[in-house]
Order: C-alpha cells, then sequence, then structure tokens
C-alpha cells in the first residue's frame, strides 16, 4: 500500500428522482408529461403500486434509499458519486423529445440524505426542462453543497471535474462525459457562453489525447482520477468494442484509474484493466421503471451499489464490493437469496469475458480477476 493509503468509493448508475418518484415525494412538480401515451407521472405510480402494492404519501426524503442508506452508514465511502438522471427544476420549457425528467427543487433533500457527494450531470435528461432548467439544478446543488461534474453554464465549466477532497489527503478528481448514442442531442454540447453537458465529439485518439491533457492539469499525487461515462443503449449486454478500445485508452493515456460508465438499465460487464476497473453499465439505481412491462429477462428491478477500493498512491483498484438491492414501491430493498443468486451468476457470465469471477461474499457480492 502506497503512503496515500486506500480509498473507497461509492458508485452508482442512473438516479432517476423525477417524474413517478418526485410525485411520491413531499414537493411534487406538476405531473404533466409528453410522452404520448402517458401525459401525467401518476400513471407511473399507479403502475408501481398495480405490481407491488400502495405507497403511502407523502414519503420521507430518504424512503427511495430504504436499506441502501444502512449500506452507505456501514460501508462510510470517502465520496459518494452518483450519476443524476434528472433535471431539478420547476422550468416549464419541456424540450420535446419524448421523456422528460424534473424534480422539484424543495425535493432535494432526497439526495443529500445519502450523503451525495457528486452528481455527474453529463447525461440525456439534464436538459430535458432546456437550459433554464439546466442552470436551476446547477444552482439547486450548489445551495446545498453537491458538487457536479460533466455539465454547466459553458464549456469550461463542464469539463471542469468535481473536486472531491480525500481524508488521507489527495482528491477524488470527477470528470463527467457523455457520447451521442447514449441519446444526448449534439445540440447539449456546452459551448463558449452556452450552458450544457461535455459531449465528446467522438471516441478517437484525438479525443483521448484532449482528455489527457486536462487531466493533466488537475492531477496530483494521491489523487483519483474518475471518468465517469455516459454511453451506449439502455439494455442488452453487449460492449461496443469502441467503448472498450476508448476505456483502455483512458488509463493508458488520459492517467485515469476509474471508469465509471452508465446509460444501461441494468447491470453490465466489469473489467479490470492494468489494475484499473472498468464499470461498462452500472445499471439504474432509483428509478420508476417498476411495473413497466418489457425486458423482465434482463430484471432490472435488481440493482447494485458499487464500492471499488483503490490505492490512493498508485491508483490500482484493491478490491471490488457491490451489495445487490431491489426496487420495490420505489424503495432499495433487500434482495432474496434466489434474486441476489441471479444476479451473481449472470454478473458472472457477462465478467467472465474479460477475465473476471463475481463470487458472493456475505449478503454481497464481489469481484475477483487475473
Amino acid at each position: 500500500m502506497s503512503e496515500h493509503g486506500e480509498t473507497t468509493l461509492f458508485l452508482s448508475g442512473d438516479v432517476m428522482t423525477g417524474r413517478g418518484i418526485d410525485q411520491v415525494l413531499p414537493h411534487p412538480c406538476p405531473p404533466d408529461l409528453y410522452e404520448g401515451l402517458v401525459t401525467s407521472a401518476e400513471e407511473y405510480v399507479a403502475l408501481a403500486e398495480a405490481a407491488s402494492g400502495p405507497i403511502s404519501r407523502p414519503v420521507e426524503p430518504g424512503y427511495v434509499w430504504g436499506d441502501a442508506l444502512a449500506v452507505l452508514e456501514r460501508v462510510r465511502p470517502a465520496a459518494r458519486i452518483i450519476n443524476l438522471e434528472t433535471s431539478i427544476t420547476t422550468s416549464e420549457a419541456a424540450v420535446p423529445k419524448g421523456i422528460n425528467y424534473r424534480m422539484h427543487p424543495a425535493n432535494v433533500a432526497v439526495l443529500t440524505v445519502a450523503g451525495t457527494d457528486c452528481c455527474v450531470l453529463a447525461n440525456n435528461h439534464v436538459l430535458d426542462w432546456s437550459a433554464r432548467g439546466l442552470i436551476e439544478t446547477l444552482e439547486v446543488l450548489g445551495r446545498v453543497g453537491i458538487r457536479v461534474a460533466g455539465a454547466g453554464r459553458d464549456a469550461a465549466a463542464a469539463r471542469a471535474p468535481a473536486v472531491l477532497p480525500l481524508e488521507r489527503g489527495g482528491s477524488a478528481l470527477v470528470f463527467g462525459f457523455g457520447t451521442v448514442d447514449s441519446g444526448i442531442p449534439r445540440g447539449w454540447a456546452a459551448a463558449e457562453g452556452k450552458p450544457g453537458v461535455n459531449l465528446l465529439a467522438d471516441l478517437s485518439d484525438e479525443t483521448v489525447a484532449e482528455i489527457a491533457g486536462l487531466v493533466a492539469g488537475w492531477k496530483r499525487p494521491g489523487d483519483v482520477v474518475v471518468a465517469s461515462i455516459h454511453w451506449g443503449g439502455n439494455w442488452g449486454y453487449e460492449i461496443p468494442a469502441a467503448h472498450r478500445r476508448f476505456a483502455h485508452a483512458l488509463i493508458d493515456r488520459a492517467g485515469v484509474d476509474v471508469v465509471h460508465g452508465h446509460s444501461s438499465h441494468h447491470p453490465k460487464a466489469i473489467e479490470v484493466y492494468r489494475g484499473r476497473p472498468i464499470l461498462y453499465g452500472c445499471g439504474d439505481l432509483v428509478d420508476d421503471y417498476e411495473g413497466i412491462r418489457g425486458y423482465e429477462e434482463l430484471r432490472h428491478d435488481l440493482v447494485l451499489m458499487y464500492f471499488p477500493t483503490v490505492d490512493a498512491g498508485s491508483g490500482r483498484l484493491v478490491r471490488l464490493e457491490m451489495t445487490p438491492l431491489r426496487i420495490r414501491r420505489f424503495q432499495l430493498v433487500r434482495p432474496s437469496a434466489a434474486e441476489r443468486e441471479w444476479l451473481r451468476a449472470r454478473l458472472d457470465r457477462e465478467c467472465g469475458q474479460f477475465g473476471g469471477r463475481v463470487v458472493g461474499r456475505g449478503d454481497g457480492l464481489a469481484l475477483e480477476w487475473r
């Protein structure tokens, strides 16, 4: 172990506190939606209740986290990083894109109650309610002390990392990136004087070189660099070759220690490359998909909390533990033994292609790698 010691992070995939989730919180936005078949967010609440039983409203801010709060208290990660796939705004300027997520600013305690340190915003929903909605999101998170990565009032702010100080010295530097194959419109890219997300032009060597220069300007001894990337589709286990090449290049040439991928609604494969973890798709952690039919075979109600522990001096992965949970009545609860085993076996199958094994460890899971 280096002089900087070990650092454990909490990483999650998509946290979607808008739409149905927002409706059960104390201060919901108007429920109006523009989805064609669904015109009210209340319909998503009704679907969840039909599937699992009534939700007594309003729920407390910690309700949706359920058993996850005890896990966070036990692990006590040095930094808590989520992909927030929701605009926090009262804006009525909905972007006509089919699905629009927003949460009322008065419900922001749903993020602070979990001790969230950083919200990654480089995704395909943060501008669902226009630039006005993004700016209000930035203001609300800033007021409660949550740092952001991957979006900002201009390109420089969107590219800058969230700097999360670590107890042993150094910082976790979280850089947020998005790609068009995740559904982010090209017009959402931040520019000089224009709010938006840090949208990658492509996954080329030139883009890697740009990121390498950016990281070099920030990284100091003892820092852990997290590249948080919203990429790829929502369903299926395939890892595009371009994603794998890009992730490897970030580690080889850009000084990245952890690749934190998201967009998929269910967990995907994990690879350990040159001692660094690549989470290709973390899956959702909080959403309102309960009761929606389709893709049942992927069990998107079974979710994971990820806890990579890295040596802060070398950046190498020491261990990777995961806590499986299930979404029930919009709340994270412990899964059954059979559900935990299903998730273990499925993730073991997917990680096997990269030389990894997923094993049970108490009520949790752990990755083993060569």
